[in-house]
């Protein structure tokens, strides 16, 4: 049975509402991340909205957030750097020569990206084990809390340094009532967002009242930017004619750019699994693979910063009433009307309410049960769920999941290779059944090869799969090194109840194997993972 999310609502009053509140959050967020990666603020902002619009009208999940991300911001510093400093080597030196490497980087992204959803590779999300998916939330809201804490910061000379004195209990006294207005309105009236109702009270408090506090036009001003006001994306024509200075630097940039889709895709389908658990709908990962490509291919065409599926911003719009596309495309255009149009309004609002929003988007995002269930799980999934927690802080989100999948399957395979028994029993005409129970593969095959009796066993024997199956080629080597001994023993052995996919198998391998294979009506039928679940994209 599908299970289909809306397109557009019913009501778009909420979807209009929220997207405004995300567009607001998504300016520091965007600056903040383009400082981070070493590119001009507006190429951030330019990728944020390419990011939101794009996938927001093509992805697989109505109401996600996407745009301009640090876990991705982390991986394109290098690249850009680099370009950068060849650009100063060259006999003519070219300005920016890393922000166009990046862009080209983008297009190769975005062709990933889209080969992923094309070869229905987003299905495999549904690979990663819940500890790996409690971790990987954990962990994201931790990075989240950790990056609002450089709001509290500000440049004296070249160095940042923490804010203290009034400004500083000015600056919490805001972020705390933010979070008081998003806290009690809820529980008062949900027909407007509360985030949205909080960063208008707090910048109407510090515009009315004077306060010297920090704003998002002082916040990109210390970071080197020149403020918010910029125009329309343009194709980035130029970045073909740099074709020739890549000779020698084509594996950084290649390099650079399958990180960027691996992290790109695996954020993207965690948070639209979250969000799927947050809405109770399903959205399609293969569809949003394909639309994230687009979008990252955009970005480099037309100067973005590109980037991914956003937690923080995606949980702000779910929580303030955005479901449908609707959502994501206002909160897109609106963020392009603030730099086109809205420069000097947006640029006065008040770091400390959005620091606030983001504030309570951790509290929201993080998963206190695993603080409940953490000593009722088992000790393997504890663990995983702690280290991907830690990687992603200490790492980056790719790494954290990879290890934690890594984990889990090692675990599962321990667990697994100690589960094969062997039950003997004898027929009327004295031959020799073992019945086989548990998976036969690379962990169990030493097991399973020590069940059997080969010299004292009676001249007739058989192997009943049943309960098992083969599921990799160690186990067809084990088998087929049973049999030939079995038969330099001068003894019979015959192969029962074998799914039909179990003798597919192990004919390709080996294809006399095909002389100790017996067949019946009552042979097992198992079935690999298809792409039923994925039918609607």
């Amino acid at each position: 049975m599908k299970i289909r999310t809306p397109k557009f609502p019913l009501n778009p009053k909420n979807d209009i509402l929220s997207g405004l509140t995300v567009a607001l959050a998504l300016v520091p967020e965007a600056v903040a991340f383009a400082f981070v990666a070493g590119v001009d603020p507006l190429i951030g902002l330019y990728g944020a909205f390419l990011m939101g619009l794009i996938t927001s009208v093509f992805g697989g999940r109505p109401g996600m957030i996407s745009g301009a991300t640090g876990a991705m911001a982390v991986v394109m510093v290098h690249l850009v750097q680099h370009g950068n400093q060849v650009g100063l080597e060259l006999s003519e030196p070219m300005a920016n020569l890393g922000v166009q490497w990046l862009f080209l980087a983008l297009l190769l992204v975005g062709v990933l990206q889209a080969l992923a959803g094309i070869f229905k590779l987003g299905k495999f999300v549904r690979l990663i084990p819940h500890p790996v998916m409690l971790g990987f939330v954990n962990g994201l809201a931790i990075v989240i809390f950790l990056s609002q804490l450089n709001l509290f910061k500000q440049y004296v000379g070249e160095s940042l340094h923490w804010i203290h004195g009034t400004r500083l209990y000015i600056m919490l006294a805001l972020v705390g009532l933010t979070m008081l207005i998003m806290f009690v309105l809820p529980k008062i009236t949900r027909r407007i967002p509360s985030a949205l109702v909080a960063i208008v009270i707090i910048a109407s408090i510090t515009i009315l009242g004077d306060l010297d506090v920090r704003t998002v036009g002082s916040f990109i001003r210390d970071g080197g930017g020149n403020g918010l006001q910029g125009g329309l994306p343009h194709f980035q024509l130029q970045i073909f004619r740099l074709l020739p200075t890549l000779n020698g630097h084509w594996g950084m940039l290649l390099t650079t750019a399958v990180l960027l889709a691996a992290v790109g895709l695996i954020e993207s389908l965690l948070t639209l699994s979250l969000i799927d658990d947050l809405t109770d709908t399903r959205g399609s990962g293969n569809k949003e693979c394909l639309a994230q490509g687009a979008a990252n291919f955009a970005n480099g065409l037309f100067g973005g910063m590109g980037g991914c599926a956003m937690i923080g911003q995606s949980v702000i719009n779910v929580n303030s009433g955005g479901r449908g596309r609707l959502s994501g495309v206002v909160a897109a255009c609106a963020l392009l009307c603030f730099v086109l149009f809205g420069a000097p309004l947006i640029e006065q609002i008040p770091i400390a309410a959005l620091a606030g929003v983001m504030f309570m988007v951790v509290i929201g995002t993080f998963s206190w049960s695993s603080f409940r269930i953490i000593r009722k799980i088992p000790l393997a999934d504890a663990v995983v769920l702690v280290a991907v927690s830690a990687i992603t802080v200490w790492k980056d989100l790719a790494i954290a999941v990879l290890a934690g999948v890594i984990m889990s399957a090692l675990v599962f395979a321990w667990q697994s290779a100690t589960r094969v028994r062997a039950k003997t029993s004898l027929k009327a005409d004295g031959t020799k059944v073992y019945s086989i129970w548990g998976p036969l593969f690379f962990g169990s095959v030493r097991d399973f090869m020590s069940r059997f009796d080969v010299e004292h066993d009676p001249e007739q024997v058989e192997v009943d799969f049943m309960e098992s199956r083969i599921s990799d080629h160690s186990g067809i080597e084990a088998l087929s090194s049973l049999v030939q001994k079995y038969f330099r023993a001068g003894k019979v052995i015959k192969l029962i109840h074998l799914s039909p996919e179990c003798k597919t198998l192990l004919l390709k391998a080996d294809p006399n194997l095909e002389l100790v294979i017996e067949s019946s009506a009552d042979d097992p039928r198992y079935y690999v993972a298809t792409d039923m679940m994925d039918q609607d994209v």
